[in-house]
């Protein structure tokens, strides 16, 4: 079956998505990394020994941006919120080159127009999605960058609906393998009972693909997901949502602050895997959170208890 013919969801459009307007060069001869001053606090770009990552790239193989560190059987993937991508653009790419990741997810990207210039990876397709609604907000901002090697095409879901901080792209899988469907959300934390419905109506209707993967900084601290918990009537509605579509959380340990802010969920038992905490780039106080999405993977099953009366 051609690419082309692969159909798409209901109520699904898909567009080619947006490319860079101009691209950076990111190979591993010319990313390097510099102190970060214009950041409060910003640390120097120094590793073990107090080698700086420049000169550790010279002294580690890395993988060419536009080849996969992965095999066909296996994405590898970097998820980060990032707190502005401003200053950390090079730091992101001395990281990327290094790993060769297969599909990397940001949010919190800080980015308007002025960075169009900036924004770009060769070897990588750049979908982005900058927050529309900025009305004195600071912040907002995602964006997906999915390897070249990769057929991808973004999906729109809830056009007629207000605009929410989310991206939907869906990967073609190798031969014999399903199409995965992927998202990078922001939930800001101030956002009303209101703004959360047309999210949780996109997961619906994305959760009826055979493989899911969502990431994102959904800013429920109060869940507690070994109880499958939480306090609070927002985070309790959105692990209803989480158990009506039958979607699994799979990081175990707190991304900020002793907090589990940033989240990744699939909808299939052991599609994701090797799932770590990479450190955080730059000066955010968000831990990176490195995985994998494999291929073989039974779908995941609700932990909502059903009573039988009878």
């Amino acid at each position: 079956m051609l690419w082309d013919d692969v159909p798409t969801l209901e109520g699904w459009g898909a567009g080619e998505g947006p490319r860079p307007t101009a691209q950076r060069r990111a190979g591993c001869t010319t990313a390097r990394l510099k102190p970060r001053g214009d950041e409060l606090g910003a640390p120097d770009a120094t590793g073990t020994n107090g080698v700086t990552l420049g000169e550790y790239i010279k002294r580690v193989p890395a993988t060419p941006a536009n080849k996969s560190a992965s095999s066909g059987a296996q994405l590898t993937c970097l998820y980060a919120n990032t707190r502005s991508m401003g200053n950390k653009q090079e730091e992101l790419e001395t990281c990327v080159c290094l790993q060769g990741y297969d599909l990397i997810g940001i949010t919190e990207t800080w980015w308007d127009g002025s960075y169009d210039w900036s924004v770009g990876m060769e070897g990588y397709r750049l979908f982005r999605k900058d927050r529309q609604d900025r009305q004195g907000r600071q912040g907002g901002g995602i964006v997906l960058y999915i390897n070249d090697h990769l057929e991808c095409m973004e999906l729109h879901l809830g056009k007629d609906e207000e605009p929410t901080e989310s991206l939907w792209v869906r990967i073609k899988g190798s031969t014999g393998a399903v199409d995965i469907i992927v998202e990078v959300c922001y939930r800001p934390p101030d956002q009303g009972d209101r703004a959360d419905e047309a999210p949780y109506r996109q997961i619906g209707a994305a959760s009826r693909s055979q493989a899911l993967v969502f990431m994102g900084d959904f800013n429920h601290p109060d869940i507690c997901w070994r109880d499958n918990a939480a306090e609070r009537k927002q985070s309790r509605k959105f692990l209803e949502c989480v158990d009506e579509n039958f979607l699994l959380q799979v990081i175990k340990e707190p991304t900020r602050r002793g907090a589990m802010l940033d989240l990744i969920l699939t909808n299939k038992e052991g599609l994701i895997g090797d799932v770590k905490l990479k450190g955080s780039l730059g000066c955010s106080d968000d831990e990176m959170v490195e995985f994998r999405i494999l291929r073989a993977a039974r779908r995941a099953r609700s932990k909502l208890t059903t009573l039988d009366f009878r």
